[in-house]
C-alpha cells in the first residue's frame, strides 16, 4: 500500500455526484415498496419517516431508508388512508407506498412517497390478527377466559384504564348511579391505552391484580374515544396471551361496534364502550336481584298457603275440641268393655279344661297319698320290729348284761384296775361292784 501522502482519493461531493449520476442513468421512479413506518413526524406540513424491513425470524432490521411526503400531497394521502382504514399514519404500521428514490448530495438518499395503498395495510393488520388468533388456538388457550364462570353479582371490579380518561369517568358514573342502587366496589389500575407502551402497561396492571386476586370478581379493560389506529396496540400476542389465561373473567370495552381486536376474541365479554360495560354489570346485578325478588315472592306465597292451611285446621279443632273429651271417654269405655268381655270369654275357654284336669289330678292325688301312707306305715313297722330285735334291752332280756366304767362300756378285763367301781346293767335293774382283781383269757 502506498504511503498516506501518495494515495489518490476523491471528494465526498464527487462521490455524491457519481451516485446521483448512477441513479439518473437508471432511475428508480414510480415503484411500490413494502415497509414498516418508523420515527414518523410532521414539520411545516411535510411528513418525515423511516422505512424499515425486519427479518421475520429474528426481528432484526435488514434494510432502512429515509422517506418523506411533501406538504403538497400529505393532506390528501393522509385523508385517503384514514378514510379507508380508520387509522392515521403512525410508526409501527406496515404499508405499501408508491414513489421515487431521490438522492441529494447534502441530504443523501430518500424515498419520496406520492401514494399509499390502504388496502395492503388493512389486509396486513387482519393477517397479523389472524396469525395471533391461530397461534392462541394452537396453544389451546384462546377459550380459557371465555369459559370462566361469572359470580351471580360481580360487585368487586378491577378497572384497567388511562388515568383521567373520559371512558373511565363514563364507566364510574354509569356504575354508581344505577337505578337499582346496586353497590359496587372499584379500584383503578392505570395503564397506557395507546402507543407502544399499551401492551406492557396493561400486562403490568394484570400482574398487580393477580397478586391480590381474591379481592376482585372481574376485570374491566376500557378506553373511550381516540383514533381507530390506537386499537393496533391491542392486536398484540403477549397481551392477548395474558388476557386469555387470566383467572378472572375480563370485560373488554375499548372501541366501537365496528372495531375488533384480538382481545375481543379471547376476553370473557366484549362490549362496545365503557358505558356498555357498566350497563352489562348492572344488568347482571338486576338479574340476580330479580331472582331474589322472585324467590322472596315464592316464599311469601308458600308461607301464606301454610298459614291459611293451619288456620283452617285450627278452626276445625276449635269446633271439635268441646266434644273431644266425651267422645274419647266413650271410645275408651267401649274399648274397655270389649276387652273385659273378651277377657272373660278367653278365661272361661282357658280355665274350664284346666279345672277338669285339676279335678282329675286331685282324685289321683288322694289315691296316691293313701297308697304312699300305707307303704310308709309298713316300712316303719318293719323297721320298728328290727330295731326292737336289735336293741340293747332285747339283748339283756336274753340274759346278757352291760358293764360300764365311768360311763363307758367295758369290753376287756385288761382295762380294769383293782379298786375301780363298775356298774352292771341287767334286763331288770343294775348293781355296782368293786374290782379286786382281773384276768384275761388267752
Amino acid at each position: 500500500m502506498s504511503p498516506v501522502h501518495e494515495r489518490k482519493g476523491i471528494t465526498l461531493s464527487l462521490l455524491a455526484r457519481m451516485v446521483g449520476q448512477a441513479l439518473a442513468a437508471a432511475p428508480l421512479h414510480n415503484v411500490w415498496v413494502i415497509a414498516e413506518l418508523s420515527d414518523l413526524r410532521t414539520n411545516h406540513g411535510h411528513c418525515y419517516m423511516e422505512l424499515m424491513e425486519k427479518d421475520p425470524a429474528s426481528g432484526s432490521i435488514i434494510a432502512r431508508m429515509r422517506a418523506a411526503i411533501w406538504a403538497s400531497s400529505f393532506p390528501s394521502i393522509n385523508a385517503t388512508f384514514m378514510a379507508a382504514t380508520g387509522r392515521r399514519l403512525e410508526s409501527g404500521l406496515k404499508v405499501m407506498v408508491y414513489g421515487t428514490v431521490n438522492f441529494h448530495p447534502a441530504f443523501g438518499m430518500s424515498f419520496i412517497i406520492s401514494a399509499i395503498d390502504p388496502s395492503y395495510t388493512m389486509g396486513e393488520a387482519e393477517r397479523r390478527r389472524r396469525e395471533i388468533i391461530t397461534r392462541l388456538t394452537a396453544e389451546r388457550v384462546i377459550n380459557l377466559n371465555r369459559e370462566l364462570e361469572w359470580p351471580d353479582v360481580p360487585s368487586r371490579i378491577a378497572i384497567i384504564s388511562a388515568p383521567g380518561a373520559a371512558g373511565y369517568g363514563d364507566f364510574i358514573h354509569q356504575l354508581y348511579t344505577n337505578p337499582s342502587h346496586l353497590r359496587f366496589s372499584t379500584r383503578l389500575f392505570t395503564a397506557m391505552m395507546q402507543g407502544d407502551r399499551t401492551s406492557p402497561s396493561i400486562r403490568a396492571a394484570l400482574d398487580e391484580i393477580a397478586a391480590d386476586i381474591d379481592s376482585y370478581d372481574c376485570v374491566v379493560i376500557i378506553r373511550g374515544g381516540g383514533a381507530t389506529s390506537d386499537l393496533l396496540a391491542f392486536d398484540d400476542y403477549e397481551l392477548a396471551l395474558n388476557v386469555a389465561q387470566f383467572p378472572l373473567p375480563i370485560i373488554i370495552g375499548i372501541g366501537h361496534e365496528r372495531d375488533i381486536t384480538v382481545l375481543d376474541y379471547v376476553a370473557n365479554m366484549r362490549v362496545k364502550t365503557p358505558t356498555a360495560a357498566a350497563e352489562w354489570l348492572i344488568g347482571r346485578g338486576d338479574e340476580a336481584l330479580a331472582r331474589l325478588r322472585q324467590t322472596a315472592a315464592d316464599i311469601m306465597l308458600r308461607a301464606t298457603d301454610l298459614i291459611q292451611g293451619a288456620q283452617t285446621h285450627l278452626a276445625y279443632l276449635e269446633s271439635t275440641i268441646r266434644f273431644a273429651p266425651e267422645a274419647a271417654l266413650q271410645r275408651a269405655t267401649s274399648t274397655l268393655q270389649r276387652h273385659t268381655m273378651l277377657l272373660a270369654q278367653t278365661g272361661a275357654r282357658r280355665i274350664a279344661p284346666e279345672f277338669t284336669r285339676l279335678q282329675g289330678v286331685a282324685s289321683s292325688l288322694s289315691t296316691a297319698a293313701v297308697n304312699a301312707i300305707a307303704r310308709a306305715t309298713d316300712r316303719l313297722q318293719s323297721r320298728h320290729s328290727l330295731l326292737e330285735a336289735l336293741s340293747p334291752q332285747a339283748t339283756l332280756a336274753r340274759g346278757y348284761s352291760i358293764t360300764t366304767v365311768d360311763g363307758r362300756a367295758l369290753r376287756s378285763a385288761a382295762d380294769l384296775q383293782p379298786g375301780q367301781t363298775v356298774t352292771t346293767t341287767l334286763a331288770s335293774g343294775s348293781f355296782t361292784s368293786t374290782v379286786i382283781n382281773s384276768s384275761t383269757s388267752k
